[in-house]
């Protein structure tokens, strides 16, 4: 297949190709190759850049930053430019270049410069499209082909196709039909709602006409009703209006009788109180008493303690004094021993003397020698040291050795008697602080218990007091609070003489039937919030103060014995007489209301089922609102009529009445207000009864700061004690007792010492004796001859005569100078001691001058403060004598005060009498009017065609009910504004206005309002028409045309949405299925061909069969010799063999007459690089121009021609380029072994090798 081939590239400065530079020529397969970082891929940017496209996939930011250098800042030049030479099958070159001016291009084909889009669509003639990139497969693009997921394979299916192009278009029209169906349906369903809606209409019109009928007629009857209702109810104001100044005229007499009765009570309450000062005033003096007699007793206590604590104190320094004055004379004894035997060895010794020198005179005749004996007894004596030398100097050193052990056994011996001393004397020190310890461990106990005691009364008075404390801030904010409520209250705190013998009478019938008696169900009952307690009086009503009984019978009982008691009638609930109604459950439901019955809570625990059957009776169905106007809505126009009150206790009845709040509805709101108070009242007597206790407690924290001072006294002698006791343990004792261990010790080894050293003594003397016997034989024989001369036996017989009595006698005065040593360091010890302890004696001595003279002290400030006490209480007693007085004058005047305010109560019980009798005349009254103002306001609400002669109804305002404006005197404005309305009765029957008896008025009235609840009940049940019925119908007939016209404009917008739509979706189907189906059937054909083996499979299938681009397209290939598995399963080089099958099937379907491919060979082993580069070359030879840059040798060795890419350094690297045409050098085939050209030119003919390097 003969097409046309891309001849070669020429490039000016760019990229790392500086200055003009040509790549190429190039063959049919072409491969670049050369070291990393040389360039290679810049040939492909080059490529990229010619055919047009944009700097983003040229890695770069802007084109500008395409011209050698720019990237370090220093570009060669302002422009670059590339040049693309391309050769059609007639041989004809067409040259298509691409340059960079600033940051702009210019394109030209054969030097004529044109637009981008001139310049693209003439390479798209010759089968180069830029946007599909038919003709660059990038480096890592074929592993990333592997690797799509089906959506991005659409993606770039719609790209080769070009069917991408429509698509904007394609969601565009289909959003237009989407919206165009939606319009279609929602007229549809407005067009089928309007038609439903005209039949409603059409029924609603004729039931409207029998709806109106009914309504005239009650018109007619209520106004019938109301002017009944107006015409008797202003005759019973005029008839009131009389009996109230009769009444209102009686009261004002008895109301001055009732003032100068109380200006007599309210001096007799002045001397009362004078009295009750007076009397608050002795008992603040005997607090006062109380206090200084507390404080004087605590004073003595502590007087009274020190003087007991300073007499043992005393008592124990006494016992210790006689103890160490026993000590002392033992002391003294053991120092006249000392010295008596000092007296004796010294006239031992002088006896000793005597007896030597008396010895020295009566001694037996002296041997007296010659000069020349004598001369000879020094020679002789001379030859015998000669002669005896060494046994000399052997006795000589023995005789030293033994009066050296003989003085250590001396100082042994010395030292023995001293440790035996020291033991003595340590012993007995043992025995003094024994003795100590014992005193201080039994003082210690004394002070033990004496501090839990103490500890025990502070713990309990301090949590008394504590107790105290507490309960007292308790008390106080109780009681603050308390008197807070009494003041916020603002009521009366005396009780009425009516209110007392009603309290009296229950209590009595208490007392005969306790547990059939409940109490007054005001009593019984309370409303759960304040705001409710109108609203609950206004429906109790007379069942206010009425008696809870268990039965009928105990009624009876009760009724009888009220009247033998003559008192005032009452009204009995028996539990079981009550006839309860069920609660109309639904009713629970109304918005903005709820039952009086829940608003009610019971107070009592013990009957409380019982008790709410009794409040279910009293309140019945009646609900509660908010507002006036939220009363009258649910009374009026929920589904039945209910009776209804609002929170300021306007109340609707079910029959229409409204009657509303009063000041008579106020007062026995009160009751309320009165139940707390009464326990109010109550709560504070007990609380100030309580804090007066309390503050007699208080008193006790001067005891406890005795107790306290007396516990911390007796805690610092404790600790003392302890201190001096834990010392003369660890320390004194110990170390006494250690000393004398030691001392034993020391004895116990001095002892055997002293053995040894005798024993050693003996030894050595034996010794010496022995050597001295050698020694007086051997100067027996020297001197034989001289002692027979001088005439005795031996020569140690003269020398002894003249030497041993000196010997003697100076070892005698040693021994006495070293035992007279001894007894002087002994006597001198034991006379220091004795100086101690006679300190310590005089010490004793003084501590007990002082302490008695302190206790003379303390005895005379017991006694006088002994006085102090007697004296306070005899002074508190007289000031309690003085408080007996008051309180009895007290009495007196209280019992006169009670007198004079009996009198003034029994006035007072007239004066409420008439008071009542006022007020219930004026609560008549109000009612009247307050009736009169409500049928005013009904008529006003209910538009009654009320006739006035002066007057209009527009004056009555619903507002003026408002609890905010019902003050006494905004009421009576608003009466007196409505008593000027005169109304016209001629409307009104003759025959009603005849009537005078109440009991034919009411009958009348009842009949009417029968009729107009029949009336009523029919309107109930019927269902409220549409009396706009015959006005909506017009509407509902404008508005069904024009909803029929918005749904066939609407139609007929979707039908031209969708045939534009169907048009576009045409267009871009056929593309897609244009290109998807050609590279469907020629893929597995092209990977049958690399893989060399017809059992290999490659299959492309779509998601969505009917619009494949809308969804994902999948591509499985199944390797020679396995089986099928996905593309992720297969390995590197298999990918890759899939991955250019599915490439080259793109570019088949899309050919351009070359083909560039960046390392398409990284991911493949020799064995896939052989199949790859036979596939290549024969596409090659047959389709196309193919140039790919590789790096391994096994793939580049097959090329036609090889182009070496190397860099040079200058400013920045490089590029530069070597051409070495391949075709001339045979190819060694790998399946037969034989030998075949290498290729042919690009134009079909044979060249020779040639290595070019481009200038």
């Amino acid at each position: 297949m003969n097409m046309g081939y891309l001849r070669q590239i020429d490039v000016e400065n760019f990229k790392s190709w500086r200055g003009k530079q040509v790549v190429g020529p190039f063959m049919r397969f072409n491969c670049i190759i050369g070291t990393n970082g040389s360039g290679k891929s810049n040939v492909m940017d080059a490529l990229s850049f010619v055919v047009g496209e944009r700097a983003a996939a040229l890695r770069v930011k802007q084109l500008r930053d395409l011209v050698h250098g720019a990237h370090i800042g220093r570009p060669v030049s302002d422009t670059a430019c590339v040049a693309m030479r391309y050769r059609d099958d007639e041989d004809q070159e067409t040259v298509f270049c691409r340059s960079i001016t600033g940051n702009s291009s210019e394109y030209r084909i054969d030097g004529v410069h044109v637009t981008l889009a001139k310049y693209l669509e003439q390479l798209e003639k010759i089968g180069i499209v830029t946007k599909a990139q038919n003709c660059l497969v990038f480096q890592g693009a074929v592993e990333s082909i592997a690797l799509k997921d089906p959506k991005d394979r659409t993606k770039m299916f719609e790209l080769i196709s070009q069917s991408r192009e429509y698509a904007a278009e394609y969601d565009k029209k289909k959003e237009a039909l989407l919206k165009a169906k939606e319009d279609t349906h929602f007229h549809f369903n407005k067009k089928k709602s309007a038609t439903v809606e005209r039949k409603q209409v059409s029924q609603e019109k004729m039931e409207a006409q029998r709806y109106q009928a009914l309504v005239d007629d009650l018109h007619q009857n209520r106004l019938q009703l109301s002017l009944a209702e107006l015409y008797h109810n202003d005759r019973g104001i005029n008839t009131l209006c009389n009996i109230l100044r009769e009444k209102q005229q009686a009261a004002a007499a008895k109301n001055n009788k009732v003032v100068n009765s109380e200006r007599t009570v309210k001096t007799h309450k002045k001397e009362h109180g004078r009295l009750t000062r007076e009397q608050l005033h002795t008992e603040k003096e005997i607090r006062a008493q109380e206090h200084a007699l507390s404080h004087s007793r605590s004073q003595y206590i502590k007087a009274k303690v020190n003087t007991s604590h300073h007499t043992k104190k005393v008592g124990e320094v006494r016992g210790a004094l006689k103890k160490s004055q026993n000590l002392l004379a033992m002391k003294e004894q053991q120092l006249a021993e000392g010295r008596q035997e000092l007296t004796d060895l010294d006239r031992t010794w002088r006896n000793y003397e005597r007896q030597v020198q008396q010895q020295g005179a009566t001694h037996g005749r002296d041997i007296e020698l010659e000069k020349d004996q004598l001369e000879r007894y020094k020679e002789l004596k001379e030859v015998a040291r000669k002669q005896g030398a060494v046994l000399s100097q052997q006795a000589e050193k023995l005789h030293w050795e033994v009066n050296a052990e003989c003085e250590k056994l001396a100082f042994d011996q010395r030292r023995k008697k001293d440790v035996e001393v020291g033991i003595r004397n340590n012993r007995t020190q043992l025995e003094d602080l024994t003795l100590r310890t014992e005193k201080l461990e039994e003082y210690t106990k004394t002070c033990e218990a004496s501090l839990e005691e103490f500890r025990q009364q502070e713990e309990s008075l301090s949590e008394e007091l504590q107790r105290g404390r507490k309960r007292s801030e308790e008390v106080n904010g109780e009681l603050g609070r308390v008197l807070e409520e009494l003041g916020n209250a603002r009521l009366d705190s005396q009780e009425s003489r009516r209110q007392l013998k009603r309290k009296e009478l229950l209590e009595k019938l208490h007392r005969l039937y306790p547990d059939t008696v409940y109490g007054r169900l005001s009593d019984l009952c309370s409303p759960i919030h304040k705001k409710y307690q109108l609203a609950v009086t206004k429906v109790f009503g007379r069942y206010m103060n009425a008696l809870v009984v268990a039965t009928e019978k105990v009624a009876c009982d009760c009724i009888t014995f009220i009247k033998e008691e003559h008192c005032e009638p009452e009204t009995f609930l028996p539990i079981d007489y009550l006839d309860v109604s069920p609660l109309n459950e639904r009713l629970r439901e109304v918005p903005g209301a709820k039952m009086v019955v829940d608003i009610v809570q019971v107070n009592a625990a013990a009957g409380a089922a019982h008790l709410r059957k009794v409040v279910q009776f009293v309140c019945g169905n009646a609900l509660v609102c908010e507002t006036v106007r939220e009363a009258r809505s649910v009374a009026f126009d929920w589904r039945e009529r209910v009776k209804t009150v609002s929170l300021d206790g306007t109340l609707f009845a079910k029959s229409g009445v409204i009657s509303g709040g009063s000041s008579d509805l106020r007062y026995k709101a009160r009751v309320w207000d009165e139940k707390v108070m009464t326990r109010l009242r109550e709560r504070k007597d007990q609380l100030t009864a309580e804090l007066r206790d309390l503050v007699k407690l208080k008193r006790k924290e001067l005891d406890l700061k005795l107790i306290v001072a007396q516990a911390h006294g007796a805690q610092t002698r404790l600790k003392y004690s302890k201190t001096e006791l834990e010392n003369l343990r660890r320390k004194n004792i110990l170390k006494c007792q250690a000393e004398i261990s030691r001392m034993e010790s020391e004895l116990s080894n001095q002892d055997s010492q002293v053995q040894m050293q005798q024993e050693c003594v003996k030894a050595k003397d034996a010794e010496r004796n022995r050597i001295k016997e050698q020694i007086n034989q051997m100067e027996d024989l020297v001197f034989s001859d001289f002692c027979a001369e001088i005439g005795v036996d031996s020569i140690r017989e003269y020398e002894q005569e003249h030497l041993k009595e000196q010997e003697v006698f100076d070892k005698k005065r040693l021994e006495f100078e070293s035992q007279l040593a001894r007894l002087n360091a002994q006597l001198e010890y034991e006379q220091d001691q004795l100086e101690q302890q006679k300190k310590k004696l005089r010490k004793m001595e003084d501590t007990i001058d002082k302490e008695e003279k302190t206790m003379v002290e303390q005895k005379k400030e017991e006694e006088m403060l002994l006085l102090v006490v007697e004296e306070a209480q005899n002074k508190l007693l007289e000031v309690k004598n003085q408080l007996l007085s008051k309180k009895n004058q007290v009495a007196a005047a209280k019992a006169e005060l009670d007198q004079k305010t009996q009198s003034l109560q029994e006035l007072n019980k007239d004066l409420v009498k008439l008071q009542r009798e006022v007020m219930s005349a004026e609560t008549a009254l109000e009612q009247k009017r307050l009736a009169r103002h409500n049928l005013l306001l009904a008529c006003k609400i209910q538009s009654l065609p009320i006739t006035l002669l002066s007057g209009s109804l527009d004056e009555i305002s619903e507002v003026q009910l408002d609890t905010e404006s019902e003050s006494t005197s905004a009421t009576m404005g608003i009466y007196e504004r409505e008593a000027q309305l005169v109304i016209d009765y001629s409307e009104l029957e003759a025959e009603l206005r005849r009537l005078r008896a109440e009991e034919e008025v009411e009958a009348y009235l009842e009949k009417v309002k029968e009729s107009v609840s029949s009336i009523e009940g029919v309107l109930h049940r019927t269902t409220a028409p549409n009396l706009k019925a015959l006005a909506k119908m017009r509407e509902v007939n404008n508005k069904l045309q024009g909803v029929t016209e918005a749904f066939e404009a609407s139609t007929r917008v979707a039908r031209k949405c969708s045939q534009e739509f169907e048009h576009v979706k045409a267009r871009r189907s056929h593309l897609f299925s244009q290109c998807f189906e050609h590279v469907s059937v020629v893929i597995d054909q092209i990977y049958k061909r690399i893989c060399r083996n017809n059992s290999a499979q490659a299959t492309l299938s779509a998601d969505n069969p009917d619009d494949p681009y809308l969804g994902g397209i999948n591509y499985n290939c199944v390797a020679p010799g396995k089986r099928f598995m996905s593309m992720d399963n297969l390995s590197g080089g298999e990918k890759a063999i899939a991955a250019l099958a599915l490439v080259f099937a793109i570019h088949s379907f899309r050919p351009a007459p070359f083909f560039v491919l960046d390392e398409v060979d990284a991911a493949l082993d020799n064995t896939n690089i052989s199949k790859v580069t036979s596939f290549i070359r024969e596409e090659s030879r047959q389709n196309m121009q193919i140039i790919v840059i590789s790096l391994k040798e096994e793939f580049f060795s097959k090329a036609d021609a090889l182009l070496g890419v190397y860099s040079d350094f200058d400013e920045c690297m490089i590029s530069r380029i070597l051409t070495l045409d391949l075709r001339p050098y045979p190819l060694v085939e790998e399946d037969n072994g034989t030998q075949s050209d290498k290729g042919v030119g690009v134009d079909g003919t044979q060249d020779s090798g040639s290595l070019e390097s481009p200038a």
